[in-house]
């Protein structure tokens, strides 16, 4: 039975997906009873996906050594609404790229401004380290306070998209949120295969410098399909920088 498998690949570790390849159907594939997906299995999935999506662009543009920073607001500095925050991050981060690029340096960035129930704005920001980033950034923040923190890569980064993609349905105490990226990220592309469907039954083939981060490992039976699928990441043992 042909399965598909996509294949992603960074520069420490590997991301496989394995599920059933639509364009050659399912005959002879045992297949539980197909449901109709519910509203709340809809938003968990779509939740899902932006957190992968959001994981890849960390590992595809980012690395130990860049920043994750938390920029606050002040009581009295607080944007009264989420259309106003926007624009001041706006202003904020183009000042920030607008000093690097005097320099010579160019700057990648991902945040996610999340508002209260009660108006507090914060912003979670991931930024490419260049020579000063500090206090470039401490400079050009007049709002409130800045907590930084270096990236470092163990746990392959997958702790961090949570952050940078919480909306009010994953997090009770806000009121609005507001994802986006700088236009220079790089996106990488799988790499696509059709694999007999008893691979997906075997436990992933060893990979030569790698290790099975165990608890990447998923699979299960897709609830709307009925057929099954698998996800899984592999770790390289000695880390590039």
């Amino acid at each position: 039975m042909p399965y598909g498998r996509k294949t992603y690949r960074f520069k420490n570790s590997i991301e496989v997906e394995e599920y059933l390849n639509g364009r050659y159907g399912a005959r002879g594939e045992p297949r539980q009873k197909k449901r109709k997906a519910t509203p709340e299995q809809i938003k968990k999935q779509n939740q899902r996906n932006k957190e992968k999506r959001i994981r890849r662009k960390i590992k595809a543009n980012f690395q130990e050594g860049d920043y994750f920073m938390t920029l606050t607001c002040a009581k009295d500095k607080r944007p009264p609404t989420m259309a106003q925050a926007k624009q001041e991050f706006t202003k904020f981060i183009r000042r920030v790229r607008d000093e690097c690029k005097k320099d010579g340096f160019e700057v990648k960035w991902m945040k996610n401004i999340e508002m209260g129930k009660k108006k507090a704005v914060h912003c979670h920001l991931l930024i490419t380290y260049v020579p000063g980033i500090e206090q470039i950034v401490r400079k050009h923040w007049t709002y409130g306070g800045v907590h930084m923190q270096l990236l470092y890569e163990q746990g392959d980064f997958k702790d961090l998209a949570p952050y940078l993609c919480k909306t009010p349905q994953t997090d009770e105490s806000l009121k609005e949120c507001s994802y986006s990226c700088s236009k220079n990220m790089v996106t990488i592309e799988p790499e696509k295969e059709i694999i007999d469907g008893r691979e997906i039954t075997e436990p992933p083939r060893p990979r030569k410098g790698f290790y099975l981060d165990k608890e990447s490992v998923v699979e299960g039976i897709n609830p709307v399909t009925g057929y099954k699928y698998r996800h899984y990441t592999w770790i390289r043992l000695n880390r590039r920088i």
